[in-house]
């Protein structure tokens, strides 16, 4: 039986609760229910909303994992260097047994970059670990697609960009299968002039997201950063034999060939996040008796940014930020 995502607290009043909660956030605070014995929270921007102490302890978490996935070292960029500004900038994925022990988590970034004429907001995939006893749970889909699915939710459905910086052929091939419009892909895809743009303005303000240090170098050509592990992120080197490989040969071979396993070379990926790519997570990654669940709750996210504001523009009884109830007469 496959296991079931559900808003926690889904008893008696749950969904009242839960629906109520999102009505008063300004950021993404979700809990969730996912399998027998794990829970998962998504956090957004926890820097700028949440208590000193529970920052502190949500960064020891991210550190607890990272501890039972690294062999030896520390990383010691983004949201380990338990820096309110980086937490600030970050959505942050946990998943914990049920009493409390984290396993695994995703670390997303979000980027503004300057572009004309308007800037451009991009979420950068960042990090994701397991704990390796958790492995055998089935989590991808959880890391790496629920936190955008909501994002989309979040965000009225528009389009949202992505970026993923890696040497891991099995992540090359989920990105270019989960995302639309991603460039560089093995069979060779389109690199358009905004696909350039953003990466070059990545490039130039935003190499401390996943630890690339200044004296990296760029391949515009192949979007491939050279030399890509002395800016915090040195233990997450591998050797080409190490990287986890995907089960389709194109992708492991297009990173044998692009990539410096030696010096330490990474790809970087550009793509969207948008409908299409929505109709595929839900088709190919979620399990099928997880997708009931799931719409439910991007609904429940999607209550302030989508469905309130028109309940409160109909109401021109009542004082809504800004906007004050016409005079009577």
């Amino acid at each position: 039986m496959q296991p079931r995502l559900v808003p926690e607290g889904q008893g008696e009043f749950g969904v009242i609760r839960t629906v109520l909660a999102a009505m008063s956030q300004r950021y993404m605070d979700v809990s969730l229910k996912s399998g027998p014995g794990l829970r998962v929270r998504i956090l957004e921007r926890p820097g700028l909303w949440m208590e000193a102490a529970a920052l502190e302890a949500l960064s020891a978490d991210l550190r607890r994992v990272a501890s039972r996935t690294l062999a030896e070292g520390g990383l010691t960029y983004g949201v380990f260097a338990a820096d309110r500004a980086r937490m600030g900038q970050s959505i942050i994925t946990l998943v914990t047994r049920a009493d409390g022990t984290p396993v695994a988590f995703n670390a997303l970034a979000v980027m503004e970059l300057d572009t004309q004429p308007r800037p451009t907001e991009v979420l950068h995939l960042g990090l994701v670990m397991v704990d390796p006893d958790e492995r055998s749970r089935s989590l991808s889909w959880v890391l790496y697609g629920l936190t955008c699915f909501l994002i989309f939710f979040r965000r009225q459905f528009r389009p949202v960009w992505i970026s993923n910086v890696t040497q891991v052929p099995a992540v090359v091939g989920m990105v270019s299968g989960m995302f639309s419009n991603v460039w560089p892909v093995p069979d060779g895809g389109r690199r358009t002039l905004t696909h350039l743009i953003l990466a070059r303005r990545i490039m130039e303000g935003h190499r401390h997201v996943f630890g690339v240090g200044p004296e990296a170098g760029f391949d515009e050509d192949r979007f491939v950063i050279t030399n890509a592990y002395t800016g915090g992120s040195d233990d997450l080197k591998k050797t080409f034999d190490d990287a986890p490989k995907h089960r389709d040969e194109r992708f492991n071979a297009f990173c044998a060939q692009q990539l410096d396993y030696d010096r330490g070379d990474d790809v970087i990926q550009l793509g969207q996040m948008d409908l299409a790519a929505i109709g595929r997570y839900l088709s190919r990654e979620v399990p099928k008796g997880q997708v009931p669940g799931l719409l439910i709750t991007g609904g429940m996210v999607a209550l302030r940014r989508l469905i309130l504001p028109l309940l409160y523009w109909s109401d021109s009884g009542r004082q809504w930020g800004v906007l004050r109830p016409a005079k009577d007469s």
